[in-house]
């Protein structure tokens, strides 16, 4: 016997012919005399529960059309602001931010924090993603955890999550585990990453390619408009020589200083494209420069983490006196350790 309550305990669905290990106790039904034994537990023989219900879950999406190609979306190639779906603590949103700062360090992130492992996980990841998918400026989501056991990386083979994912209007990109884990998260997700660096870099715009795209871009407009003044020039041309033939001088000198007239002002509008576009590729790259937390290192501030974890200290309280600490400066690192600790007050005043 088998009660309702014991099955949805159960990581797997009971099949015709699936040899079990069952756990409970033995009963006697009085009226009848019947010997029962009414489990509390099953185990699957020869393969894991969590490994059998992963591939009957994988199995009754697939055959939903839950994973087809023909349902995934496209990454936009500029995303405003990209969605990021992880522990707050954990070292995969580490690794986001390092692909960010190195690749565009101008892009926006949003990150909406959630637990990525233990019971009820796979809850709060879904309840993060739709709270992203909310946000009309989110246009890409990065759902990403470091690597794990299979009882680590159950939330995200759970159906809540995926059909959570299937859901999003936003794009969604995985990174979970290592290359070598595949989970549901990854197979309902619009693109599989196999590390969450290799998710953000699949997100995030490379800033040494746009800087070539633009570089081509305005050599493309310059030789567009030396054929433009070329092609006028010939016009110009042709039609000075047929008034010479047809009409009278001072209706061909009039025509001429039209033609020459309109050369130089087309000369001028391709000069001020130009300049526009190279005080718009300077400004580019002076945000960039800006934005960039390295450059505030460079000018006199450190960047300060936890020794231990390497979680990044913005407060005294996130330290404990003995702690060690990295402190990385514009140029180097130093290694200290914390010798007190004083919080700031509300009045401003510091105490220990």
């Amino acid at each position: 016997m088998l009660f309702r309550g014991a099955a949805r305990r159960l990581a797997f669905d009971p099949e015709d012919g699936l040899e079990v290990l069952a756990y409970g106790e033995l009963t006697v039904y009085e009226p009848r005399g019947d010997l029962q034994l009414i489990v509390q537990q099953l185990e699957p023989r020869g393969r894991g529960a969590l490994q059998l219900a992963f591939e009957q879950l994988r199995g009754r999406l697939e055959g939903e059309g839950l994973f087809d190609a023909e349902r995934k979306q496209e990454l936009p190639a500029w995303p405003r602001v990209v969605g990021v779906v992880t522990s707050s603590g954990a070292a995969a949103l580490r690794d986001v931010v390092h692909v960010v700062e190195r690749r565009f360090p101008a892009q926006p992130l949003l990150l909406a924090s959630s637990r990525v492992q233990g019971a009820g996980a796979e809850d709060e990841l879904a309840a993060a993603l739709e709270a992203l998918d909310a946000q009309p400026d989110v246009e890409v989501i990065l759902l990403v955890r470091g690597g794990g056991s299979l009882e680590d990386l159950q939330p995200f083979n759970t159906e809540r999550l995926a059909r959570a994912i299937a859901a999003c209007a936003t794009p969604v990109v995985s990174g979970v585990g290592h290359e070598v884990d595949v989970t549901i998260a990854d197979l309902a997700a619009d693109l599989r990453a196999a590390t969450p660096s290799a998710a953000a870099a699949a997100a995030l715009p490379d800033r040494e390619r746009v800087a070539i795209r633009l570089d081509r871009d305005a050599r493309r407009l310059v030789t567009a408009g030396r054929r433009a003044i070329e092609r006028m020039r010939n016009r110009a041309d042709a039609g000075a020589e047929s008034l010479r033939l047809q009409a009278p001088r001072e209706r061909l000198a009039a025509r001429r200083w039209q033609l020459v007239a309109a050369g130089r002002a087309l000369r001028r509008e391709i000069q001020a494209l130009l300049a526009a576009r190279a005080a718009g590729m300077a400004a580019s790259a002076g945000r960039l420069e800006t934005l960039s937390p390295l450059g505030v290192v460079a000018r006199g501030y450190a960047i300060v983490e936890r020794a231990v974890d390497g979680a990044i200290v913005r407060r005294a309280g996130d330290v404990a006196v003995g702690d060690g600490l990295r402190v990385r400066l514009a140029e180097g690192e130093l290694d200290a350790r914390v010798e007190a600790a004083r919080e700031a007050s509300p009045s401003g005043s510091r105490r220990s």
